[in-house]
Parts: structure tokens; C-alpha cells; sequence
């Protein structure tokens, strides 16, 4: 990758059914597409009943990321994003798959939370299509799971992800015959999931539905094939495919010609899920759009680059939610910056990294607090919680795990914090600038460190020393005794701190 390419970026998309690389130069904002590669999985077929990764869907997967990694190589992780979606999430040995994964592609891998699919999904449709105003529903039918959003600007209104997949219900419905029976039990049972949000929708209404991603494209194929005169997807028209289907006894025999390859084996699937969200919602008519979510992925990507992160709206939307102190948590952050660059320049192996740990602090000073809106014993616990299952748009859930365990281990004995996830290195660096931080701002009142202030790791490299003027401290005689309690706390986790007043 030569200096002249440096606007050019590059997407994974790790879905349960296909995964693909797009690579795009960006000019000014707008995306040109220079190279591309699909290749079909069916990794959501690789689940068995107990939700593990086969080991043979494994083989195949990582050969794929292999084949990508080599085509990314001389990209720098600025200019990649790799996002993974429903069988990710649901794999129960998928921590062991990780590593392996992350290796063949050269890149960290983010999974994504179902609506956080749902918003960047949305994010790749709103941006590619004229704006005039009007309230969309968009739906996304993925290979195990279908993502429903409303909205009609750059933020969506609803965002909601539930199960239903065109490999999983192929596979669950369809593997053996494809009758109408089958056909009635798949929309019944997709028609039972979608009841759990179609009041909510419905309530908040849309002026036309939009279909995403390969099953809306396949069934729109087939349809303009079969009946030119319909443009769109009608309910009336599926009925028609899905009754073909079953008299012919499967999709391959009902021979549809624009139908490519690939799409004959979940069909079926994406067909009952589509149907029963037009029965279920009301559909009258879809159309279909080109974007999805690698078109959102990198929307997003231009977004964070122009400073526009939408991480950054998250954080704000939940100190406001949460009632959280906006000069305290700024106080907070911000103290604790400036200890980890302190740390990290008197060290030198983050360097490379401290960018992006600066954001990862920023965000939990700010957040820290935001469990006292539920209870103040504890509150350290209760912020965590939320971190970890809420969503948060913008967010990975990798990065939703360092926030929780950053903001548990602001307070209290260190002996929790057994599985640090990521580098633990860079991570007990940001839980001692956080700690650090929320001890020197207990005041709530404006703080200024004294002069030559600096918080380095011990020579030895098993612990830290906080270099302090001493006249400061003695005329702050708590910061001075918790200081004392800080050096305890992190004895205990074999490491210890030591303050140095000079």
C-alpha cells in the first residue's frame, strides 16, 4: 500500500451465510469501488444443536480469511474494518475460533451486536438513497439473523435484530422436502418471532419498506423474471413462488432461471422469513437496494475519520440517559489521558497503541458513573453491567467487554480483574490512570496536577511508581490516605504501586 493510496479503505463482512472483502477509495465522501470478493459459507450451517462451531466450518472460514488477509496485506489497521454478525455472536466456542481467525486475516475482528447490524445496515441505505423526507422500514435478511429498522435521516429511530436466517430456516424447514406445509410451518414460526416487535413497529409506522442484502435481491430476481410487469416485492408474488416451490418439490426443481447458484439452497428459507414479515407488518410492496452492510460499514468508517464518531454520540446519549455529571466524567476522563501518556511514553511498547487506548479511557471516565442513576452502593457494578449488555451503537462487543471491565475495575479489590481480555499490558496501564483518576477527582471540584507530576512503571516491570510533589500532598491529606488504600489494593493483585513524593 503506497502513500498515494491512503484514501482507500477496506471492508470485511463476516456473515452467517457469505463473507466479503471491499476495498473503496474514498474522495471526499464519496466511495468508489476498486476491488470486491464474495465467497458463500454457509457458515450458520456449521452450528450444531448445542450452538459449536464445526470444526470443518472452521477449516473453511479461515481458508477464507486467509485469501483475504493476503489481499489486504500492506493495509494498515486504519484502513480496515472487520465486522462479524449472528453466528459469531451465538457460537459458544467462537472464543477459540477468534485468535485463529484474527491471524490468517492480520486484522482484530469486531462482533457486532445485532442492532448495531441493524444501524449500520441502515446507515449503508440511508446513505445511497435520495432523501426526500419519508419514513423508511428497512429489512435485512441475513443467514441467521434479519435486522428491522425505521427511520428517515442518518439516525434510525427503531433499530431490532431477531433470528431468523435464510440458512437457518432452509435448514430447519426446507432440508428434506419443500412442500406447502413446510412453507406454512416456516412463516408461522418467523411470524411468531416478529410478533414480539411488530406492535412496536407498527406504532411508529413507515412511508415504504426497503429490502436489503442477497435473499430481498434473490426473491426480486426471480419475481421481475416471472412476472416483468411487478417491479417490486409483493406478498401476492412470493405466494406465487412459494406455491412452484412446492409443487415441484424443491427449489431446483421449480427451476427459476435468473436464480444464481449459490442462492438455490437457502431460498426457500429467505422466502418464508420475507413472507411472514409482509404478513406479520402489512407489507404492502418492497423495493430493493444494492446497499447493505459492508455500504454502512465504511459510512461508518468515513464518519469516525471526519471525527464524526458515532461512539462519541453513544457515550453522550448515555450520560444523558443516565443523569451522569458531564464536568465530573470530562474531569475524569481527561485525568486519566493524561496518566496513561504518562505511562505509556515512560514505557515506549504502547506507543503504537495509545491512540486508540486514549479513546477506550475517554469513553469509560465518562461513563464510570452512569450505574449511580440506579444505585450508588456498588454503582461501579451496575455502570459495568450496562456496558456489557446494552446496546450501544457505534460500539463492538469487544469494545463494549474493555469499557465494562475498565469501569469494575475503576474501584474496589483488584482480585476481580482475572480475565483481562485483550492486551493486559495496556490494560492494567488504563485501570491504574482510571483508578488513579477517580481518586484525585473526588472532590468533584476542578483539578490540576502539580508540575512534573508522573506515573511510570517500576523499573523492575512489575509494578508502578506515582512521582508526586510532596508539598501538594501534604496539604491533601485524603488524597494522601487513598493513595495509601491504592498502593494496598494493588499489592494484593502483585503489583505493586509505590508513591514517590519528591
Amino acid at each position: 500500500m503506497t502513500a498515494s493510496l491512503s484514501n482507500v479503505l477496506a471492508s470485511v463482512d463476516l456473515g452467517s451465510n457469505s463473507f466479503r472483502l471491499q476495498i473503496c477509495e474514498n474522495h471526499n465522501g464519496q466511495l468508489k469501488v476498486i476491488d470486491s470478493f464474495k465467497q458463500m459459507m454457509r457458515l450458520a450451517a456449521g452450528l450444531d444443536e448445542a450452538k459449536n462451531l464445526s470444526q470443518e466450518a472452521q477449516e473453511r472460514a479461515l481458508e477464507c480469511l486467509a485469501k483475504f488477509g493476503e489481499r489486504l496485506r500492506g493495509f494498515s489497521e486504519k484502513q480496515v474494518r472487520v465486522v462479524a454478525t449472528n453466528t459469531f455472536r451465538v457460537a459458544k466456542n467462537i472464543g477459540e475460533f477468534m485468535p485463529k481467525a484474527e491471524a490468517v486475516l492480520g486484522f482484530p475482528i469486531e462482533i457486532i451486536a445485532g442492532r448495531e447490524e441493524a444501524r449500520l445496515i441502515y446507515t449503508g441505505v440511508v446513505h445511497t438513497l435520495p432523501p426526500n423526507g419519508d419514513s423508511m422500514l428497512v429489512i435485512d435478511i441475513g443467514g441467521g439473523s434479519t435486522e428491522f429498522v425505521i427511520g428517515s435521516d442518518l439516525q434510525p429511530v427503531i433499530t431490532e435484530s431477531l433470528p431468523l436466517g435464510c440458512v437457518t430456516y432452509s435448514m430447519r424447514f426446507f432440508r428434506h422436502k419443500t412442500g406447502q406445509k413446510d412453507f406454512q410451518a416456516a412463516i408461522s414460526a418467523a411470524r411468531n418471532e416478529i410478533q414480539r416487535i411488530s406492535k412496536l413497529m407498527k406504532r411508529q409506522g413507515w412511508d415504504f419498506a426497503v429490502g436489503t442484502s442477497g435473499s430481498a435481491k434473490s426473491i426480486r430476481d426471480v419475481l421481475a423474471a416471472e412476472y416483468p410487469q411487478n417491479a417490486d416485492i409483493t406478498l401476492e408474488g412470493m405466494k406465487k413462488l412459494a406455491a412452484r416451490i412446492a409443487d415441484a418439490g424443491s427449489v431446483k426443481k421449480a427451476k427459476f432461471d435468473c436464480l444464481k447458484p449459490e442462492r438455490v439452497e437457502v431460498f426457500a428459507g429467505g422466502l418464508a422469513v420475507m413472507m411472514a414479515a409482509f404478513e406479520e407488518l402489512g407489507i404492502e410492496k418492497m423495493t430493493v437496494t444494492e446497499a447493505a452492510l459492508r455500504d454502512g460499514v465504511f459510512y461508518d468508517f468515513i464518519g469516525r475519520s471526519l471525527n464524526e464518531d458515532m461512539r462519541d454520540q453513544t457515550t453522550a446519549e448515555f450520560q444523558k440517559r443516565y443523569h451522569v455529571s458531564t464536568n465530573q466524567a470530562a474531569r475524569v476522563a481527561e485525568t486519566a489521558q493524561k496518566f496513561m501518556e504518562s505511562l505509556c511514553r515512560a514505557d515506549n511498547t504502547g506507543l503504537q497503541d495509545l491512540a486508540d487506548w486514549q479513546q477506550y479511557i475517554g469513553w469509560a471516565g465518562r461513563l464510570h458513573e452512569i450505574g449511580v442513576d440506579i444505585s450508588h452502593t456498588g454503582y461501579h457494578k451496575h455502570s459495568a453491567y450496562i456496558l456489557e449488555q446494552a446496546d450501544m451503537p457505534g460500539f463492538s462487543r469487544k469494545e463494549q467487554t474493555v469499557l465494562s471491565q475498565l469501569v469494575l475495575a475503576h474501584r474496589g479489590d483488584l482480585r476481580k480483574m482475572t480475565d483481562i481480555v485483550g492486551n493486559r499490558r495496556l490494560m492494567w496501564f488504563a485501570v491504574l490512570s482510571l483508578r488513579l483518576a477517580a481518586l484525585f477527582c473526588r472532590a468533584r471540584l476542578p483539578l490540576e496536577l502539580p508540575p512534573h507530576t508522573q506515573l511510570r512503571p517500576a523499573d523492575d516491570g512489575k509494578g508502578f511508581v506515582l512521582r508526586i510533589n510532596r508539598d501538594w500532598l501534604d496539604t491533601r491529606p485524603l488524597i494522601a490516605d487513598a493513595l495509601a488504600y491504592e498502593s494496598v489494593q494493588w499489592q494484593k493483585a502483585e503489583m505493586p504501586f509505590t508513591v514517590q513524593p519528591q
